[in-house]
């Protein structure tokens, strides 16, 4: 799991808004939408005893064990467009999305 500047100053300027102590955020995959799977985003108040850590520029992202193996290779970006605003997961291991991007297949 890999994330841009642009991801790791989106979450910097997160974690510091939120005002509490963090110990990173975890990413993990649901089962969401049409197309089957969703990415999760959430504050993590602390380390689970299974979770990946990445550790980049001064922030932790910790994995979900379960997603683990849905995320190998993923980076993840922050964008901000005139439409679009938020992270974006490019995950080599998706087969497709569906039309509005909310949820992918693998």
């Amino acid at each position: 799991m890999k994330l841009t500047d642009a991801a790791v100053e989106r979450v910097k300027a997160l974690i510091e808004q939120r005002g509490k102590p963090t110990a990173g955020v975890r990413i993990g995959v649901r089962t969401k939408g049409c197309s089957g799977l969703s990415y999760t985003l959430e504050y993590a108040d602390e380390r689970g005893p299974k979770d990946e850590a990445v550790e980049t520029q001064g922030i932790t992202i910790l994995v979900d064990p379960k997603a683990t193996l849905f995320l190998i290779g993923t980076e993840m970006d922050y964008v901000e467009e005139k439409l679009k605003t938020g992270f974006v997961f490019r995950n080599p291991n998706e087969k497709g999305r569906c039309g509005c991007g909310e949820s992918f297949h693998i």
